[in-house]
């Protein structure tokens, strides 16, 4: 007889952490690694370029993150709630 747990568990809150920090490490990421493939750019050009391309891309994507984390400020701010989880499902 297999044990299934009826109840529901209580869902915890989604986490909301800054996010600003995640995409400057990302795009220090791609720059660490298009230096460290500047000597290989004769051979390999195409790697360095995609590292460029990553650095590009986190441009925008930290952009977003500082609108986004503006918006957790403001919202904490008025005592608002973080956005709410999924509700509990029972077990299968």
């Amino acid at each position: 007889m297999a044990l299934v747990p009826t109840e529901l568990r209580p869902t915890p809150p989604p986490p909301d952490p800054p996010m600003v920090p995640f995409a400057v490490g990302g795009m220090a990421l791609w720059a660490v690694a298009a230096l460290v493939l500047v000597p290989f750019y004769d051979t390999h050009p195409s790697w360095w370029w995609i590292c460029v391309a990553g650095f590009l891309w986190g441009i925008p994507g930290t952009l977003t993150m500082l609108r986004h984390d503006a918006n957790r400020r403001r919202r904490l701010a008025a005592g608002l709630p973080p956005p709410e989880a999924v509700e509990p499902q029972p077990w299968p």
